[in-house]
């Protein structure tokens, strides 16, 4: 790819113990190291879809690879890796949801978050660890981490599309 299309091969991410670490090829490997589990455990549809898309800029609105918002991105992983529709705006996909705990969190699960007042405003995809896949406004497709403060603060709900 060239460089100039937003798209990283590394692994980007903001995740407070994972800083100082270099994980310079977007591998199932590096996936696992960062998730703290075993690569079979990870669901290769998954990692290859965020793959192809770290690092991807923010654009409201957007539904591309010039730019997508974090609903846009949590709909197109989902119709890509587990074949099923979602409601196009955060607000809507919480509503649609089976709540869960933190702590029965699976992979493939949206968590959401309200940066703006009461509403939910974001959602990003759960991956292991309190690790989640989403769309930052200022780094784009990024790995976060649930614990760190700012999420901590802002989080929301969480919980499986109900089919």
């Amino acid at each position: 790819m060239n460089s100039n299309s937003g798209h990283s091969s590394t692994v980007l991410t903001d995740a407070s113990e994972a800083r100082g670490k270099n994980y310079s090829t977007s591998s199932l490997d590096n996936y696992a190291d960062l998730l703290q589990v075993k690569k079979k455990e990870l669901n290769p549809t998954l990692y290859s879809f965020i793959d192809e898309w770290m690092g991807i800029p923010h654009r409201m609105g957007g539904a591309t690879k010039r730019g997508v918002d974090c609903s846009g991105f949590v709909n197109i992983l989902y119709l890509k890796v587990y074949k099923e529709n979602l409601p196009r705006s955060s607000r809507d996909m919480d509503g649609a949801i089976k709540s869960k705990r933190n702590s029965q969190l699976k992979e493939g699960d949206l968590v959401f978050f309200s940066f703006g007042g009461r509403n939910v405003d974001h959602v990003g995809v759960y991956l292991h660890n309190n690790k989640f896949v989403h769309v930052s406004t200022k780094k784009g497709v990024i790995i976060s981490d649930l614990k760190d403060s700012w999420y901590a603060k802002y989080f929301t709900n969480a919980g499986t599309p109900k089919s």
